[in-house]
């Protein structure tokens, strides 16, 4: 892909963000946009990078290892988020690796998180992933417990949840389940709300979203 392509795609994304924050009434710059860059190499990146952006979400621990160490020396202020789901055995190099992790979804992870975050030293930015279509091949704890379940990763393992993250049924459209993230969001406290990927991110943002996902929109279609 040319560097033309990906950086034209970045600013037509960019001014998408800034319309539909202004037709939604929103201050201009309040939702991030998360250039979502798995299974893309770091050449590919690097003209993302050159054009200004600094936020990047990953889906394997793996991956990004073998891929932002090397850019990060090149480029200050890159914030990476884990978007993807983590094992336990992974939360040591997520917590070493990985600004924000938007994928907190039951308790083993949380413990291991608290556990990892003290042992390093790092605050990393914490979100619930919260499985509002309640299909059985995601991750994400079920609307009913997850309010509850931010209470108890505050109270029981001192973890500052900041945010709700949620990936609607693709089949159906998307309004209802980002209205209901945004009600979980109210009911639990949290400040964030990290909603809305390629083909729906400018639904999400009348809903409160304060981040988008945006992947194929920016980089082009996955292999």
């Amino acid at each position: 892909m040319s560097d033309e392509t990906s950086t034209t795609r970045l600013e037509a994304v960019r001014a998408r963000i800034r319309a539909a924050e202004d037709e939604a009434g929103r201050a201009p710059g309040s939702v991030a946009l998360v250039a979502v860059s798995k299974t893309f190499d770091a050449a590919e990146v690097v003209p993302v990078l050159e054009a200004g952006q600094r936020v990047f979400g990953e889906n394997r621990v793996q991956e990004s290892q073998g891929k932002w160490p090397a850019l990060r020396e090149r480029y200050e202020g890159v914030e990476l988020h884990l978007i993807g789901p983590l094992q336990s055995n992974k939360a040591a190099d997520a917590v070493a690796l990985f600004d924000v992790i938007e994928t907190v979804d039951r308790e083993k992870i949380a413990r291991e998180l608290a556990k990892e975050m003290a042992a390093q030293g790092r605050a990393v930015r914490l979100y619930v992933q919260v499985n509002v279509g309640e299909e059985l091949q995601k991750a994400g704890i079920p609307p009913r417990e997850a309010v509850a379940f931010v209470a108890r990763c505050r109270d029981e393992h001192g973890l500052a949840i900041e945010g709700l993250m949620a990936i609607p049924p693709a089949d159906q459209a998307p309004g209802p389940y980002f209205a209901l993230l945004e009600k979980l969001g109210r009911e639990a406290g949290v400040e964030r709300l990290s909603m809305g990927m390629s083909g729906d991110f400018e639904r999400a943002v009348p809903f409160g979203a304060t981040s988008v996902r945006v992947g194929s929109a920016i980089f082009g279609t996955r292999d």
